[in-house]
């Protein structure tokens, strides 16, 4: 099945110059936690702005350039959208964890949602989805702790699809 993991801030804005806008350490905690051990996919974009492989989670890159060469077995590259079709139907969760381009694309096929909603204004040049919330089932909300670190207002919300 397919999850995804996004930290939303308002006006859906999801990031700017292929980056975070924002450093909330107690999200990247629960990220890292809920991710680690599962397959992660993501465009070539969101890839390169890791920076580096995650340890513990297999990487699927998702990208047009065929050419593109990735010298490391914890990543995979599809230039087939179609190929993901054992991951969609898998009992075992994977992650999409972005661009907005994947997310749009994947949306459809997505089971369940991991959002942080960040109450903040932040000018963006990318932005999630609209959650079509007719769709969707809220089965928890967390307030995040709101600290020296963690500068904003903030909580974690997990979506079914109904």
């Amino acid at each position: 099945m397919l999850s995804i993991i996004v930290a939303i801030a308002n006006q859906n804005v999801i990031g700017k110059d292929n980056q975070l806008i924002w450093h909330l350490p107690e999200d990247l905690k629960r990220f890292k936690k809920l991710t680690t051990g599962h397959t992660i996919i993501m465009g070539r974009k969101t890839f390169e702005s890791l920076g580096r492989v995650l340890p513990n989670r297999k990487h699927i890159v998702l990208c047009n350039d065929k050419k593109l060469e990735i010298a490391d077995e914890n990543v995979e590259i599809l230039n087939d959208v179609s190929k993901l079709e054992p991951y969609i139907h898998s009992e075992e969760e994977h992650f999409v964890i972005g661009g907005a381009t994947i997310y749009q694309l994947l949306m459809p096929q997505v089971s369940k949602m991991y959002i942080t909603k960040i109450h903040q204004d932040f000018e963006g040049d990318v932005y999630f989805p609209q959650i079509e919330e007719e769709k969707w089932q809220i089965v928890s909300k967390e307030q995040g702790v709101k600290d020296e670190k963690n500068p904003y207002d903030y909580e974690y919300i997990t979506y079914v699809r109904k």
